[in-house]
Formats: structure tokens, C-alpha cells, sequence
């Protein structure tokens, strides 16, 4: 099997799926894994540095046929790269590395998903998709704004990802159910649309708020974007999230209706004795996968 020199400073990491040479075999695969295993400006409970890890070795327990799908994503190919060694000089450093390491991996052509770690590093991997591809724009399923312009001495945390990632492209964020007065006031002053709650609750805002999106689309999961009975593992849980099935429904329609170039999957902060978590993300993963190379896409962009 090729092992891909990467330019950044890199650590083992185990495969994802446990998958045999032939489809994980870096210069056939068609999805490359990024793990990056940081939790340097966690506000609550610390643990996301050892989410990437946690994901990987309950992949390797993920049932490869996919049954909604019918089919085996995994016959693609998946490749998993060496885990990004973050940087020890803070979180501005931290992120500059991430935006390398995406780089370098969305300019393989290989769709790319990440595997964190904590949210701030989202804003990296998106400036290194925008340059790719100019016309894009975020979706966002999370708990949280995440759109204050510092948090606890740095524009780099994981409370202020959603308002760096802005900085680069337009956003739409849905599941939203906690946020500060000073995000609340910058909302409004920007005429800021946030897709409130879980579906359920307004689902015509939903709707419109998803035909927003541009053609191509870079999808960033906060775990906590689910509800805590289904995703308990993570460092800052909020009731009223989203259920597996309704999760997974407007990930299919955004995947059909556009390019989706990238994506990451991030915050799982693992709980002791219970791999419920660990599971379900090893799966969303496996999901965003099947979704990009598998589902019949009724108004794709042309991804040139």
C-alpha cells in the first residue's frame, strides 16, 4: 500500500473501516480521512483531542454494506491519511497547520473528511476549500452559534468558528439552540437568518434556509448538533437536537441537490465505557461518503 508523503507534520493513526489494501490504498482512493486530535480552547468538559482516535476504532466495527444505500461505500475507496501533529503555539498556529493539511488534501481531488477535534479548526479547512472552489458556502449542523468574535483571549476558539468561517463564505446553520447576548446583538445587526432548534420546530425555515446554499458545499457536523439522548459524548451538550433519521435526511437532500466538496465530523469527546457516540459518528462518516458517491443526485453542480 502507498503511504503518502504529507506535507505537515504527521502521527500514525489506525484505518478507517479496517479496510483491506485494496480500498484503502492512498493512490486509488476516492475519500480521504483527516483526523486532527485537538482540544486546545475547549470551555467545558476537555476529551475532543481524543475524538479522531475514538472514531477510527469504532469504524473498524461499521457494517460496510449500506443498507439505505445498497451498496458499499467503501468500494471507492477510502484512504486514511496520518493524523495532523497540531501545533503547541496556540490556536492561530493550530488552525494555520489544519488549513496546510486540507490543502493539500482537497488538491488531490479526493473528497475530504475531516475528523476532529474540536470546532475551531473548521475554519481553516474551509479557507482551504474556498480556494478552490470561490463559490462555496457552509452548512452547519450544531448546537451552538459559535459565532463570537473572541472567546477567552483568542479570534481562534471553538465559540467563534461559525464567525471566521463567514469571514471566508456564507453559512447556513441549522439545529442552533444556544447562543450569547453578543452573538444574539451581532445577529441581528447583520440580518442574520439561524435555523432554530431541531427541524421540527420550524421547518419552512429549514427549507428556505437550505435552498440558500451555492452549488458547492462544504458540510461541518458539530456532534452536539444532536440531541444528547442520541449523541451523549460530547463537551457541551444541548437538549431538543436532532434525531438520527432526521439528521440524515437533509444530509441526503443537500447532498443530491449540490456538490458537496468536503466535510467534517467534529466534537466527539469520548465518555468512559460507553462507545454509543464513538459509533454513531464512525457511521455519519461512513454516511457522508456513501451520500457524496452513491445517492442519485437530481440537481448536481458542475464540480470543475
Amino acid at each position: 500500500m502507498h503511504t503518502p508523503q504529507v506535507p505537515y507534520p504527521a502521527g500514525p493513526t489506525p484505518n478507517f473501516g479496517g479496510l483491506p489494501e485494496e480500498q484503502s490504498d492512498f493512490e486509488t482512493a476516492q475519500a480521504l480521512i483527516l483526523p486532527v486530535p485537538y482540544d486546545g480552547t475547549v470551555s467545558y468538559v476537555t476529551g475532543t483531542r481524543r475524538g479522531p482516535a475514538a472514531i477510527l476504532t469504532a469504524s473498524q466495527n461499521v457494517e460496510l454494506y449500506d443498507e439505505e444505500l445498497e451498496t458499499s461505500p467503501c468500494e471507492h475507496g477510502i484512504a486514511t491519511l496520518p493524523e495532523v501533529d497540531v501545533a503547541d503555539d496556540g490556536p492561530a498556529a493550530t488552525v494555520a497547520r489544519v488549513e496546510q493539511a486540507a490543502r493539500w488534501a482537497m488538491g488531490s481531488g479526493r473528497f475530504t473528511v475531516m475528523l476532529g477535534g474540536e470546532h475551531s479548526l473548521t475554519p481553516g479547512a474551509v479557507r482551504a476549500a474556498a480556494e478552490r472552489w470561490p463559490d462555496l458556502s457552509v452548512l452547519q449542523l450544531d448546537a451552538h452559534a459559535d459565532l463570537r468574535d473572541t472567546y477567552r483571549g483568542t479570534p481562534f476558539s471553538h465559540a467563534c468558528a461559525l464567525r471566521r468561517v463567514r469571514e471566508t463564505c456564507a453559512a447556513v446553520q441549522l439545529g442552533i439552540r444556544n447562543l450569547s447576548l453578543e452573538e444574539h446583538s451581532w445577529v441581528k445587526e447583520q440580518r442574520i437568518e439561524l435555523g432554530w432548534g431541531g427541524v421540527r420546530k420550524d421547518p419552512a425555515a429549514w427549507d428556505r434556509l437550505l435552498g440558500t446554499l451555492s452549488p458547492h458545499v462544504y458540510v461541518t457536523i458539530d456532534l452536539d448538533g444532536f440531541d444528547p439522548s442520541v449523541c451523549p459524548a460530547v463537551g457541551t451538550p444541548e437538549p431538543g437536537g436532532l434525531g438520527w433519521e432526521e439528521a440524515l435526511r437533509i444530509l441526503r437532500r443537500v447532498f443530491q441537490e449540490r456538490d458537496v466538496v468536503a466535510a467534517d465530523v467534529m466534537e466527539l469527546c469520548p465518555l468512559p465505557g460507553d462507545i454509543r457516540s464513538d459509533f454513531l459518528a464512525a457511521k455519519l462518516v461512513y454516511k457522508l461518503i456513501g451520500y457524496k458517491f452513491d445517492l442519485p443526485q437530481t440537481r448536481r453542480a458542475n464540480s470543475k
